[in-house]
């Protein structure tokens, strides 16, 4: 089977609209978290989000913007610094040969509710007639394929906030199997609105530690208290080794391993025991033909709720003593939870781990939960000597995807 590169990157994210600057946030532990101003959130319990500040699509995408629901312009956005970082020109390649996999969890929410309460208040004439393309979740991918003329397999999985591993993980089988050159791949989200902070704060899934916004998301922390609901996009460009070679690509992270699952319990809460969990990583691990004891670090799924401890625990009876050797580390402690694009983003973060030898840290862990005793670099960023790294994604529904990215050697 074909060898796969990521071989460029793009991010949009509340700690930065492209890539240098959202890693350097994340290894100086700066926080994303603030305020939530664009809606009055008086009668909200949780009060805070991770905001995706100074974007303007009308600058970047002109009036064709305006029929992208906000979750496609981030990835449009996320796609072309991804492509143009992977110097890749387009009327080089053949569109056959080039895929779009981006999956967002939640897809065009802010579309459907702005046209329906246009039918409330003006009546169904006034609806507009782009709601469903600019709604469905698909889109994302589609208006991706359509930008760059790109006409291979084109797929937006939906697999809640394991979506953006899974995009990348179906992805990388793809490239293995020589079915295209390259992949854009990654997820999408924009779900920052009222109906979505009901709906979770209701479910008591939100952090409410409303007044410390930047200490409110704390992976692995006893005081935690939920998560804080985030937006953005993570996309990378995947390329068969020899395509990348062929055109003197520079390589990031070489992608060796994926594996997914299901829990089988519930439909928000995680099983107690990990064993999905377990299982998933397992099978990407097996899958990359590692042994255990060589991965070095482990991006955390890590929300700050009840599944800390049992990714802890998979941690532990995957691993078993050498848990307690591995680096791991919480994103979401900086920048909440992006929901479908957490997989996209934090695939980025472990891309540049691994490239800069720099585990960023996990921020806010002040308290260790004592079921969560494994070493989570907290505080400040830590360097490193580092070869292998997996990045691990769970959603609701019971969803797992673990990826395995290894520094690219020749």
């Amino acid at each position: 089977m074909e060898r796969v590169v990521i071989t460029g990157m793009g991010v949009i994210t509340p700690l930065g609209n492209e890539v240098n600057k959202f890693w350097n946030s994340l290894i100086s532990g700066k926080s994303g978290i603030s305020k939530i101003d664009t809606f009055d959130v008086t009668h909200h319990k949780s009060k805070i989000a991770g905001i995706v500040r100074a974007f303007y699509p009308d600058t970047l995408f002109g009036r064709e913007g305006r029929r992208m629901d906000r979750f496609c312009q981030f990835a449009l956005a996320a796609a072309e610094q991804a492509i143009d970082n992977a110097n890749i020109n387009m009327a080089n390649e053949s569109p056959e040969r080039v895929g779009v996999y981006i999956g967002s969890g939640i897809g065009g929410i802010q579309t459907l509710l702005d046209n329906h309460e246009t039918l409330l208040n003006r009546g169904p004439k006034r609806v507009s007639p782009t709601l469903v393309p600019m709604m469905i979740t698909n889109m994302a991918a589609a208006q991706v394929s359509i930008h760059f003329g790109a006409k291979g397999p084109c797929m937006a999985p939906v697999t809640a906030c394991a979506t953006g591993n899974n995009a990348i993980g179906e992805a990388y089988r793809l490239l293995q199997h020589n079915k295209a050159d390259i992949v854009i791949a990654g997820g999408t989200e924009a779900a920052i609105n009222e109906l979505t902070l009901s709906g979770l704060g209701n479910a008591t899934a939100l952090s409410t530690r409303n007044e410390e916004p930047q200490q409110a998301s704390r992976p692995f922390d006893a005081e935690r208290d939920g998560f804080v609901v985030s937006e953005g996009a993570g996309i990378v460009v995947l390329e068969t080794l020899e395509h990348a070679k062929q055109r003197d690509a520079y390589i990031y992270a070489e992608v060796i391993g994926y594996g997914t699952s299901a829990d089988a319990y519930h439909i928000v809460a995680p099983d107690p025991d990990g064993s999905g969990a377990v299982q998933a990583m397992k099978e990407a691990i097996e899958d990359a033909g590692i042994a255990l004891e060589e991965v070095d670090h482990i991006n955390a799924h890590a929300t700050s709720t009840i599944g800390d401890v049992s990714e802890t625990c998979a941690i532990k009876r995957l691993f078993g003593a050498y848990a307690c050797k591995l680096a791991i580390s919480a994103n979401k402690s900086m920048m909440g939870h992006t929901l479908g694009a957490a997989g996209g983003v934090e695939a980025v973060a472990l891309a540049k781990t691994l490239q800069e030898g720099i585990i960023p840290p996990t921020i806010n862990l002040e308290n260790p939960d004592p079921e969560c005793d494994l070493d989570y670099v907290p505080h400040k960023a830590r360097s490193a000597q580092l070869k292998i790294g997996i990045s691990n994604a769970f959603g609701f529904g019971g969803h797992n995807a673990v990826l395995v990215l290894k520094k690219y050697e020749d």
